[in-house]
């Protein structure tokens, strides 16, 4: 075995994309964590993914997105382009959510993209309560 990547700073979480043809990955090199994409296995450019900090990179089943953690729980999604070289959108903020603390991923993509599987903290509610009232027209006659 030999070593991917080797610099002065934290790199970590590296996720292979589904053609085997990239790598995406947290490192600290600015000072923060961001997420970066550079070709596997090497050589070539390195593309920032994440502009306000992020962690827990994972790409989609097709490929065609990364899906983050950036500060304050919010998961975000960057549509990519692998052929013929590596294009990057905009991030955007797909949702908020009170999330486990780390270390690790805390979340995952179901294969379609259409769902996600979330690690969330004990105790925390995703939404309000319902009220289910039986009967209300009997009530009503009274």
């Amino acid at each position: 075995a030999t070593p991917f990547m080797q610099t002065d700073f934290d790199e970590r979480d590296g996720q292979l994309s589904p053609d085997g043809r990239w790598i995406a990955y947290v490192s600290n090199e600015l000072g923060r964590d961001e997420v970066y994409v550079v070709p596997f296995p090497g050589p070539g450019g390195k593309w920032q993914i994440s502009t306000a900090g992020g962690r827990a990179p994972l790409w989609t089943r097709g490929g065609r997105e990364i899906i983050y953690q950036a500060p304050g729980d919010e998961i975000m999604a960057v549509e990519v382009s692998t052929v013929p070289t590596f294009r990057a959108g905009v991030p955007r903020a797909l949702f908020k959510i009170r999330l486990r603390p780390p270390p690790g991923r805390q979340f995952d993509v179901t294969p379609d993209g259409e769902r996600f599987l979330v690690n969330m903290r004990p105790g925390d509610q995703v939404s309000d309560p319902i009220t289910l009232v039986q009967n209300w027209a009997a009530g009503r006659k009274r």
